[in-house]
C-alpha cells in the first residue's frame, strides 16, 4: 500500500468516517511505540551477547593473573549462561516476534483496510489541519514551492 499523501483540495481522510480514521491511527501509534520497545529489545540482545563475550575475555585475563579458581568458576557458571530460564536472548526475541509483534502487526494491516490501506492517513489530516498555507516549512509535499 502507498503512504497517505496530503491533498489540500481533496484530503484522502475524509472518504472515511473521522472515528475510523482517528481509531486505525490510534492502533497504527501503539505499533510504532511497539517497535521502539522491540528495537530495545533487540538492542538487549545484542548488549547481552557483548556481554557474555567481554566476561569470557575477563575469565582468561584472570586466568593470565593466576585466578585459576575464580575464572573456572566464573566461566562454569556465568559464561553462555541463559539470561531466562532455558533461555537465551535469541530465544526470548524470537519468541517476542512470533507470540506478540508479529499478531500485532497483522492486526495493525487489518484494521488499515478499513481506511483503503493507507499509513499514516490520521496523521496526513493532521498536517492537512495544522500546517500554515504558503509559509516555507509548511509545504504540502516536498515538491510544493513556497513564495
Amino acid at each position: 500500500m502507498t503512504d497517505a499523501r496530503l491533498d489540500d483540495e481533496n484530503p484522502e481522510a475524509d472518504r472515511y468516517d473521522r472515528a475510523t480514521v482517528e481509531a486505525v491511527g490510534k492502533l497504527t501509534e501503539a505499533l510504532e511505540t511497539l517497535e521502539v520497545a522491540r528495537g530495545h529489545l533487540y538492542q538487549f540482545h545484542r548488549m547481552t551477547g557483548t556481554t557474555d563475550f567481554a566476561v569470557g575475555e575477563a575469565v582468561e585475563l584472570l586466568r593470565k593473573a593466576g585466578h585459576d579458581e575464580l575464572a573456572d568458576r566464573i566461566a562454569r557458571e556465568l559464561v553462555g549462561r541463559n539470561v531466562l530460564p532455558g533461555r537465551w536472548t535469541f530465544q526470548v526475541v524470537e519468541d517476542f516476534d512470533d507470540t506478540y509483534y508479529q499478531p500485532f502487526r497483522a492486526f495493525e494491516r487489518q484494521a488499515r483496510e478499513l481506511t483503503g490501506g493507507r499509513r499514516h492517513l490520521y496523521e496526513a489530516e493532521l498536517k492537512r489541519e495544522r500546517r500554515s498555507r504558503g509559509v516555507a516549512g509548511h509545504e504540502a509535499t516536498p515538491d510544493e514551492r513556497v513564495g
